[in-house]
Order: C-alpha cells, then sequence, then structure tokens
C-alpha cells in the first residue's frame, strides 16, 4: 500500500483593532512555539496562513519571527497560503474587492518572503458558488475548505480524500476538503488517536488526509497551552507522525503537491456554507434552540454520519439579518467601496476600506467579535478614514436611499466631516452619527438581545465544568456548553440608536428602565414618519410627524425636527400635546452612545445615564462588556416641547 499523505496546516490570525497585548501573548505562547518547534523537529514541509493584519504587526514588532518563516518558505519546507489580506469573508465582498483583496495578500508574500503563492485559506470556510470565477481571476488554483460543504451536497465521507474542481463562469479552480475528523482529533485527543486514523485511511486506500485549522487551537484557546506544549501533546504528535513516516505509512505533502500527484475526485459544485458551528451561530435564538433539540433527539451517532451533514443551521450572511449593527457597518463599507471606485480609488482611502472588511466583528458566534467594542470601533474608525478622504472639502449634502437594503428609505447626510443616517420608518432614530476627524462613530452601540446560549441548552441542566482529562483536553466547542448563566441577562425593548422617543409613566424607575422592565405610556421606535426636508447652504433640518393612522393614536401626537450643520452638530427640537398623555407621564428621549457626550437641554431636565452592558459568551466563558452609555432627558409631558444638542467631546 502507498502511504497516506498526510497535509498539515494552519491559520495565524488576529482582527484589525485588536489589542497589542493580544498579539504578543499569542505570538510568545502559540505563534513562534509552534512554528519553532516544527521547524526543530524537521515536520516538513507544513502549511501556514498568516492574515495580513497579524503580518502587518510582525512586520512592526517581531520581524525575526517572519525572518524564520521566509526561510523555511525559500527552502520549500512550508508552503504559504493566501486569502482576502484583511481576512474578509470574501463571499460578504463587491468583486473587484474579492480580486483586490487576494491581490495585496500575494504581493505581500512575494515581498517579505519571496515565494509566490497559489492556494487560499478560505476565511470562516464561507463558501458561495460564485466565488469560483473571482478566486481564478486572483490566480488561486486550489482552496482549502471544509469536507461539510461536500457533505451537504451529498458527497459520502470516503469519497473526500483527494481534490475536486469546481467552476463558475468556466473559469476553475481545485477544491480540498477538510477532514472534519482531523479538527476535532487535533490537538485535543492523544497523538496515538490521530496515528491510529492515520492508519485506517491507508488501510482503507485513501491517498490523503488533510488538515487546516486555526493555530490559536494550539496554545491560545483554554487548556490547550498546558495541554500541547507542558503536558506534552505536541513533542508526542511529531514523535507519532515521525514514526509513521519511518514505516513508510504517511508522506507529509502540502496541497500544491498534492494536487499535482493525487488523482482528482471530479467534479464538485458546492451550495452555500460555512462550518457546523458558524451555520448553527447565524441562526434566530429560537430557530437555534430548535436546531439543538433536533440534534439531541436524532442522537449523537446519527448526526456524526451522513444523516447528520443534511442537518443546517444558516448561512455567514444571516448575521447581517440577525444584528443590523453588523448589517450597518457591512452597507456602508459596500457604499463606500463603490463611491470609492467612482472617485479614481485613492490609496488612503481604498486601504482603509481593505481593513474595514475585516471578518471579526460582523459575526457573533464563540469568536466572532461583534459584541467586542474596539473590534467594531476598528471598523467604525476606518470607514470614517475612507469617507472623510472621498469627502474632504465637500459641503453638505443628503442622500435619500435604503442604504441598509431593508426596504425603507433611510436619510444620509453628509459633510466633509461628518456622516449621519437618519431612519424614518424607525421613529427618526439616528443609526450613524460619524465625526471623520475622531474617527468614531457614536451611534456604534449594541443592542441587548437574548442569545440561545442565555438559557440552558435543551436536555441539559445547571452548570458544568470543562477541565483537562488524562487522555485529551475539551475543544471550544465543548466548552461553550459547559457552562451557564445562574440569571437571564436583561435585553432591550428595541433596537439602541440616538433619540429613541418614548413617554414614560412618573412611576418609572431608573432602576427599572436600565433593566429593560418598563412598559412605555407611548413609543415611537417602530413608528413609520413622513419627513419633509429643509435645507441651506449652512445647516438640513429634517422635520418628522408620524404617518397618519399611527397606532396608538397617542404615538401620532409629536413632531421631531433634527437639525445637522456644516460641522455635524446634531441639534432636535420636539413638540407633543401634553392633554395626550397623564399628567404625571414624562417625555423622554434615548440618546446610547459608544463614547460620552454632552448634552445642552431647554428646558432644563434631570438625565438618567447608565452604562449599557451585554453579557456574551466567548472562548474564556462569559464576559460582561460595556458596550456604550445611555443618557435619558426627562421633561414633564405639561412642557409641550423641548430641545436638545449632543456635544462631541473635544479630541485629544
Amino acid at each position: 500500500m502507498n502511504p497516506v499523505g498526510f497535509v498539515f496546516g494552519v491559520h495565524l490570525h488576529q482582527p484589525v483593532g485588536n489589542f497589542d497585548h493580544v498579539f504578543q501573548e499569542h505570538l510568545r505562547d502559540v505563534y513562534r512555539p509552534l512554528v519553532e518547534r516544527l521547524a526543530e523537529r524537521r515536520f516538513f514541509p507544513f502549511t501556514l496562513h498568516l492574515s495580513g493584519p497579524l503580518l502587518e504587526w510582525l512586520e512592526a514588532h517581531d520581524a525575526a519571527y517572519l525572518d524564520l518563516i521566509g526561510r523555511l518558505a525559500a527552502e520549500g519546507h512550508v508552503e504559504l497560503l493566501l486569502a482576502g489580506f484583511y481576512e474578509p469573508v470574501l463571499a460578504s465582498l463587491l468583486p473587484a474587492d474579492r480580486v483586490e483583496q487576494v491581490a495585496w495578500m500575494r504581493e505581500a508574500i512575494e515581498r517579505r518572503f519571496g515565494v509566490t503563492a497559489k492556494g487560499l485559506w478560505l476565511t470562516e470556510r464561507v463558501w458561495e458558488p460564485d466565488l469560483a470565477a473571482h478566486l481564478a481571476d486572483a490566480g488561486v488554483r486550489y482552496v482549502v475548505l471544509d469536507d461539510r460543504h461536500f457533505l451537504v451536497s451529498g458527497f459520502e465521507r470516503d469519497q473526500l480524500h483527494a481534490p475536486f474542481w469546481t467552476e463558475s463562469g468556466g473559469k476553475r479552480v481545485a477544491l480540498f476538503p477538510i477532514d472534519e475528523r482531523l479538527r476535532y482529533l487535533i490537538p485535543f485527543r492523544p497523538p496515538a488517536e490521530i496515528g491510529a486514523y492515520l492508519r485506517d485511511l491507508r488501510t482503507a486506500g485513501r491517498p490523503l488526509a488533510v488538515f487546516v485549522d486555526d493555530g490559536e487551537k494550539f496554545g491560545g484557546w483554554p487548556g490547550t497551552k498546558d495541554w500541547v506544549y507542558t503536558r506534552g501533546w505536541l513533542a508526542q504528535f511529531l514523535d507519532c507522525v515521525e514514526a509513521l513516516v519511518t514505516a513508510g505509512e504517511v508522506r507529509l505533502t502540502t496541497p500544491g503537491a498534492a494536487l499535482d500527484t493525487v488523482r482528482s475526485g471530479g467534479l464538485a459544485y458546492l451550495p452555500t456554507a460555512s462550518y457546523r458551528e458558524m451555520e448553527a451561530w447565524a441562526l434566530p435564538p429560537a430557530a437555534a434552540r430548535r436546531l439543538a433539540v433536533l440534534e439531541q433527539e436524532l442522537g449523537e451517532a446519527r448526526i456524526a454520519g451522513p444523516d447528520g451533514a443534511l442537518v443546517r443551521g444558516a448561512h455567514w450572511r444571516n448575521f447581517l439579518v440577525k444584528y443590523p449593527e453588523a448589517n450597518r457597518m457591512h452597507k456602508k463599507m459596500l457604499a463606500l467601496s463603490a463611491l470609492c471606485r467612482e472617485r479614481g480609488d485613492p490609496p488612503a482611502a481604498r486601504r482603509a476600506i481593505g481593513r474595514a472588511q475585516c471578518n471579526d466583528a460582523y459575526w457573533h458566534g464563540v469568536f466572532g467579535g461583534l459584541y467586542l467594542p474596539h473590534l467594531r470601533a476598528a471598523i467604525w474608525r476606518n470607514l470614517a478614514l475612507a469617507e472623510g478622504e472621498l469627502r474632504r472639502g465637500e459641503g453638505l449634502a443628503v442622500e435619500r436611499l435604503d442604504l441598509d437594503g431593508d426596504g425603507a428609505e433611510e436619510l444620509w447626510i453628509h459633510s466633509g466631516v461628518f456622516s449621519a443616517l437618519v431612519s424614518p420608518h424607525r421613529g427618526g432614530v439616528v443609526e450613524e452619527y460619524t465625526m471623520f476627524e475622531r474617527g468614531i462613530n457614536y451611534a456604534d452601540v449594541l443592542t441587548r438581545r437574548r442569545e440561545s446560549y442565555h438559557e440552558p441548552a435543551p436536555g441539559r441542566a445547571g452548570h458544568g465544568d470543562a477541565a483537562p482529562t488524562a487522555d485529551g483536553t475539551p475543544s471550544i466547542h465543548e466548552l461553550e456548553q459547559m457552562v451557564r448563566l445562574p440569571r437571564l441577562p436583561p435585553i432591550d425593548p428595541c433596537d439602541r440608536a440616538l433619540l429613541v422617543d418614548r413617554v414614560l409613566r412618573g412611576d418609572v424607575t431608573l432602576d427599572g428602565y436600565a433593566g429593560g422592565a418598563f412598559e412605555s405610556v407611548a413609543c415611537w421606535s417602530r413608528t413609520a414618519f413622513h419627513v419633509t426636508l429643509e435645507q441651506s447652504a449652512h445647516a438640513v433640518e429634517v422635520v418628522l410627524h408620524p404617518n397618519p393612522g399611527t397606532s396608538p393614536p397617542a404615538a401620532g401626537l409629536l413632531e421631531k425636527r433634527i437639525r445637522l450643520d456644516q460641522a455635524g452638530e446634531l441639534t432636535v427640537r420636539y413638540r407633543w400635546d401634553p392633554a395626550a398623555f397623564p399628567p404625571d407621564a414624562l417625555f423622554c428621549p434615548e440618546i446610547s452612545v459608544s463614547s460620552q457626550v454632552e448634552l445642552d437641554l431647554t428646558p432644563a431636565a434631570d438625565v438618567w445615564t447608565f452604562p449599557i452592558a451585554t453579557m456574551s459568551r466567548s472562548e474564556r466563558g462569559f464576559e460582561e462588556t460595556v458596550q456604550g452609555h445611555s443618557f435619558t432627558p426627562r421633561w414633564p409631558v405639561r412642557t409641550g416641547e423641548s430641545r436638545l444638542t449632543v456635544r462631541v467631546r473635544p479630541s485629544a
């Protein structure tokens, strides 16, 4: 029997905007020891992908590490992989941006390491059929992606130990299925189990076994540093593979070499897909719980078998439905990318848009960074840099368009110094308020929502502890199922923005309000407003009234005037009928902001303020994160009118 070809590859990544200390810790605990020990033991060849944000950081902080990788690549010991440079989900980009992101990575690899990369690591393994043509246009010869993509199409698992070919528009790329079994064995199970699995593949006549996965699981995930290094898993794994190679049972290879030596599995057309966990995370909470119940009813054995591949969640793009905050970033990025190309693609703006395409802040699972304010802030900072560059010197302008793609019109108001988005169909709230010089979107606040993991998983009671065992360590996906909350966190009655207008009873307390445990006498957050514009050279005033027939009747008794001047100063005036509300009620517009602001109020009013904190699950367990701050002026309804101005604090 011929030896089974074994592809061992790792993907190393840190997102745009992550903290320096996170880069440093992962370099110390994962990236350097892993590559150095593979090199010391001459575990060659292996496959490696470094993301663009990590590559840029290493250029500035540890060029010697890159020199080591360069030497290994030049000697043929490492096969480097392409991706979008700033690690975007390629399927979420405009076609020209897909090609450009890959071109940036190719140029960086050639410049820094002196080799030409032809294979591609597909970010989050998010595949859409039309990607094939764009990847071919970008010079990609092959892609590594999950075997699940094939299984959901009806392929049998035993077929998936060879490269396949696919096409779009007559343009071809090869596809390598990553073996899910290896993803769950490495590095969580003893090397003897991995060796036995590779021997089984050889005995069955399978020519190839492909493992390419996150490098962070080799010391960055909880418990893995101790397991992989201190308790000796990596040394034992290298010993095991060396013995298999010496015995002629395993041959180390790379996808590029295998494409030339392993017979093709044939033609494959794959559907939109990602990895199993991602598809579950993309579901709304109720649907995610139904999927969990279904999987439990089918049983672990059946889910692990061929039927399990046909039980699926949603596709990655559903995060843009599940989280409007992600959708606003995404649609603003698409709009600015198109504007940038219309205006000749100035390099500073184009690179900033590229950084704003980094995937992590657009989704949420165990690792998805939507719940991390510093990652969202990095996206908005780069969008502000790009838009400021593209609009430099422009006067005040208003565009009426459906920017977020939800079927309702928004007002995009901008000048050379700011950009704002007003949503008439949501009660005239301000969904974006970006000051270019500061690089801040003051409306970048995550709404507190119920997540499926807030409640105990079906069939699981209480809490559990995830601890290393004598023969393995739990994977990140096992860890996420083991910790539960003692109580449900608060959720918001409606999506957060600037100027969410309510009338509250006089007996509503600050604690009840901050905890979302209150009812409004009237709330306009889901009310469609009729809009007219009053515009001059120096300011634009958006005049809003609830549409006729608004229910409840009291909701119609409001006039709202939002004024934005050339410098972006935001002022709103309200008028309402005091007789329409209980005499002890208060008119309470809520302003949710990502950074501290000052309010100028007329007449003077008491202001409720509190931090907006979410409870989310990450690889470290549950984390409470402050997403922004709520400011709510409280005017007695008898005043009948009020005015407020939002003043941003000067930049340092």
